[in-house]
């Protein structure tokens, strides 16, 4: 009896269902594992972040709108069985492009789309989100093996590649790198290792392992029996003593689980690929046989933990009526509502505003007094007035900071992360403060804006700059006018050992 085929259409189906679940659904397990940081945090700041990150998943859940704005490249491993009944008949790139443009352009739930082409000229948006990044291997077996992931900007940035020496600790290249990643990556999430083979195997290896369930709890209870199993028990233990904590914000936990990959390598050399994956993990696995296109259940919601009243707490602060005095009592860790208007701008923004000020033009908006939030939102559906619209990361905006609070008098910067010394010094000049809101946490915070317009630089699209009004608003203070950061204070204070 012949087996049935495995069609185009059953990766391309299977996929593009894929990408829009897991925009919305985070996986079971890192729910767990996140509920179970919020009951054993004890940094205030640092709980109240992953407060807001499991507020925003079971939000995205019941709404189906993306757990966070940057809806991230579309990173598939497919396991093709040497005996797998194959009837494409087109290129697995071809197939799952189809799909990635399918999923990111769904009217109901549109996904935004961050590829660019021509990476070293003009960099143009592909404005679908194409290509995606494939890794393929043939494998044992009669089926073809799918695993689909959305892979994030800001904690893809993060990743690192080293040569060791062979008799070089690989546990302490990984805590020493970790250590200087800052809060870009979005903590809490996943560290994935790939170690051995070569300099390419060993990141994809690291990749692969971020689409491992997290486990470490398991793993703790019953001891570790490989060389890679105590590995992770060293890191998941050394990395989370660093203090890190949600957000950088310092705390007990920045690390869920560590997940670990080996290949034989050369002689010679000791490949370690490190990747971390954000709080706004996302990925699902499937497999194909030929009979129909992969099925998903949603996850139920009795997994979310409950966590009563859904509003963040916090001193409300006024956007429209901002003075030095209001500035100068804000400390770092504070928790803050802004209600009020802003403009949003992101790293083309700033580059046309910076260039536009050297040739003697005027700024586009008025930002004396004013607050710029990172942020390149999701396109709103229905009735809505924006979608997801969650922060980026600040540091990209630090070499534009100066010259800009110069120009510009504007006093309020909201974003995601640390600041390097460079912007913490100009923020201490001009008596600037820089918030940050929860990265991880786009949906709840698109929830606080009740207007938006674009008014400048329309072209860039999400990239342009709009002027929104918010309404209670959840942000930290992150560094005070005066420069001191939480980003140092915090994780100073609650690292161990």
């Amino acid at each position: 009896m012949t087996k049935p085929r495995i069609t185009d259409d059953h990766l391309i189906d299977s996929v593009a269902e894929a990408l829009q679940y897991i925009s919305y659904y985070h996986p079971p397990d890192f729910i767990s594992a996140m509920a179970e940081a919020y009951e054993l945090e004890e940094s205030e700041s640092a709980r109240n972040a992953i407060r807001q990150i499991l507020m925003n998943s079971r939000m995205a859940a019941i709404g189906q709108r993306p757990i966070c704005q940057d809806t991230g490249s579309v990173n598939v491993f497919l396991d093709i069985g040497v005996q797998a009944p194959l009837g494409w008949t087109r290129t697995p790139q071809d197939l799952i492009d189809e799909a990635t443009r399918r999923a990111y352009a769904l009217s109901v739930n549109p996904l935004r789309a961050s590829i660019v082409t021509d990476p070293l000229g003009a960099r143009r948006n592909t404005r679908d989100n194409t290509p995606a990044m494939i890794q393929t291997e043939f494998v044992a077996g009669e089926s073809v093996s799918v695993s689909v992931s959305a892979k994030g900007g800001g904690s893809e940035n993060k990743a690192k590649l080293a040569v060791l020496n062979p008799s070089d600790s690989v546990a302490d290249w990984v805590v020493d790198t970790v250590a200087k990643l800052g809060a870009g990556w979005c903590p809490p999430g996943m560290i994935g290792l790939g170690v051995g083979g070569s300099v390419d195997k060993a990141m994809a290896m690291a990749k692969r392992a971020l689409n491992l369930p997290i486990d470490i709890s398991e793993l703790r209870r019953r001891g570790a029996e490989t060389a890679e199993d105590r590995l992770r028990l060293e890191l998941y233990h050394r990395l989370n003593a660093l203090g890190i904590g949600a957000q950088g914000l310092g705390g007990l936990t920045a690390v869920l689980d560590v997940k670990v990959l080996s290949f034989p390598t050369h002689a010679a050399s000791l490949p370690v690929a490190l990747i971390p994956n954000c709080a706004a993990t996302r990925h699902l696995h499937f497999t194909l046989d030929g009979s129909d296109p992969a099925t998903f259940t949603p996850p139920d919601l009795s997994l979310w933990p409950d966590l009563g009243d859904c509003a963040v707490t916090g001193r409300r602060v006024d956007l429209d009526a901002l003075d030095e005095a209001m500035l100068a009592s804000f400390s770092p860790g504070d928790t803050l509502l802004l209600s009020g208007r802003l403009y949003t701008g992101r790293d083309a923004a700033h580059r046309r505003m910076i260039e536009g000020l050297a040739k003697g033009e005027p700024l586009p908006v008025d930002l004396r007094g004013r607050a710029i939030y990172y942020v390149g939102p999701v396109d709103p559906v229905g009735d809505e007035v924006i979608g997801p619209a969650g922060p980026t990361t600040s540091t990209r905006m630090d070499k534009f900071t100066a010259p800009l609070l110069a120009a510009s008098g504007l006093k309020i910067m909201i974003g995601k992360a640390e600041r390097g010394p460079e912007a913490i010094a100009a923020i201490r000049e001009h008596g600037a403060v820089y918030l940050i809101a929860v990265g991880g946490a786009a949906y709840l915070v698109s929830k606080a804006i009740k207007r938006a317009k674009p008014v400048a630089y329309l072209e860039l699209g999400m990239e342009a700059i709009y002027e929104i009004e918010v309404e209670d608003m959840p942000v930290t203070v992150a560094v005070d006018s005066r420069g001191q950061s939480i980003h140092h204070s915090g994780p100073a204070r609650w690292r161990r050992g």
